[in-house]
């Protein structure tokens, strides 16, 4: 029991510095927090609303698209942050004995904190745009656990990899723009033909965000009803990530016996 305490107290350090020491000595201190996926969301709109007249023909075009930027922005701070996080904290690691995972899971929890705060900006913009709060905002946060499962997944597997292969960090940097554009974060399914829409489904991430559109926006259940009863493309994405989550905390679990002497 005690043993379970010394982790839940060390992990609640971490998270505490490490939110606080990501913005010491800025002016703004934690409003970048939600002025980084605002300037963003910024930036898309002109851009796909003004002048490409791109998201005329969606509606709630604007919800869809902070919705998306806030989702994408917990993924890639959780899988970047995670990414350096033991070769981040390697003194720390050489000097006291303790479960290596919780460095990684309290950058997660960290950027779990971001999620909240931007969430509810989203909650105000919602209110502002005139969207109404649904019943099917309950499937919410389901969502947000298995974008969680995946994040938190991918930032252990990267963590240990990045270790002993420092070029993870470039080749994961690289995967994130392609990403990105594999993602509906500015782009709902509906203006995909519905073959390639399936296919860009199979993407856990881009399954999520969809998910999330749905409940929030359109009072929809997520894609399995959307899908026509196909479970087995709502059923892939999910089964993957927490397989992955698995996978990667047992790889993470194994190379954690060596990470004081790669380090």
């Amino acid at each position: 029991m005690a043993k379970y305490t010394y982790t839940i107290i060390l992990l609640r350090e971490l998270v505490r510095t490490d939110f606080r020491l990501r913005y010491q000595g800025s002016f703004l201190g934690y409003l970048w927090s939600v002025l980084k996926p605002l300037a963003l969301f910024v930036i898309l709109y002109i851009v796909f609303v003004r002048f490409l007249r791109f998201g005329n023909a969606v509606p709630n075009y604007a919800v869809y698209l902070l919705l998306g930027i806030v989702l994408w922005s917990f993924f890639t701070e959780v899988t970047a942050n995670g990414l350096t996080a033991i070769v981040g904290r390697g003194d720390l690691i050489r000097k006291l004995s303790f479960p290596r995972y919780v460095i990684v899971l309290s950058t997660a929890f960290s950027a779990f904190i971001n999620l909240g705060i931007n969430l509810l900006v989203v909650a105000v913009f919602m209110l502002f745009t005139g969207v109404d709060f649904r019943l099917s905002l309950l499937w919410l946060p389901l969502i947000v656990v298995e974008l969680f499962t995946l994040s938190l997944g991918l930032a252990f597997l990267l963590s240990a990899l990045y270790v002993r292969f420092r070029d993870i960090s470039h080749i994961w940097e690289v995967m994130l723009q392609g990403l990105f554009y594999a993602t509906p974060v500015i782009y709902p399914l509906s203006v995909i033909a519905d073959k390639y829409a399936k296919l860009l489904l199979l993407n856990p991430l881009g399954q999520i965000v969809q998910d999330a559109r749905f409940v929030v926006v359109t009072d929809q259940s997520p894609t399995l009803r959307s899908l026509g009863g196909q479970w087995w493309w709502q059923a892939f994405p999910i089964v993957f990530v927490f397989v992955l989550a698995v996978l990667s905390a047992v790889y993470f679990r194994r190379q954690s016996r060596r990470f004081a002497e790669d380090i």
